[in-house]
């Protein structure tokens, strides 16, 4: 008797399948699964507007949803199938969670032509993009006050370090 273990194919056609399933559940057409290294799968979908939450997007659910259930933020060894290439936000999270390797369906472009075009915020990260869409700038409360939350953290024995 022969066990099918599940390959990458088999957990990007995951993602597509619930991201397509999601539309129908109020939700964005986007899917991910997170496989940790020891098999076990996470799943996350767009529910952006279905929650009233801009950063409810798929990878980020699935993200969440393996580091809770694993009781780690540290993800080494994951991979992250994604129904659609990872926006900006979510390659910054994935980066976060320590996830080892991504692997995408649809790209960026084929998102924009169902109109979800991200281009302006991969420009915004680009070293020569327009930083007008959301100007950052820095300010100091006072001499010495924006240190204060860093040597508390250094003093605490406490912490946990990431």
């Amino acid at each position: 008797m022969s066990v099918n273990t599940p390959t990458g194919h088999d957990y990007l056609s995951m993602a597509i399948d619930i991201a397509t399933t999601n539309v129908h559940n109020d939700g964005g057409p986007f899917g991910a699964v997170v496989v940790a290294p020891d098999g076990r799968t996470f799943s996350g979908v767009n529910r952006v507007t279905a929650n009233n939450d801009p950063t409810a997007h798929a990878e980020v659910v699935a993200i969440r949803a393996a580091a809770s259930a694993l009781g780690t933020f540290d993800l080494s060894g994951s991979t992250l199938y994604s129904s659609c290439e990872p926006c900006p936000m979510c390659l910054a999270s994935s980066l976060w969670a320590r996830i080892d390797r991504v692997v995408f369906a649809a790209d960026r472009h084929d998102a924009a032509s169902a109109g979800f075009d991200d281009a302006v915020f991969y420009g915004y990260f680009d070293p020569d993009g327009d930083q007008s869409l959301m100007p950052v700038e820095r300010r100091r409360a006072g001499p010495e006050e924006h240190l204060a939350p860093f040597r508390a953290w250094s003093d605490l024995e406490t912490r946990i370090d990431y």
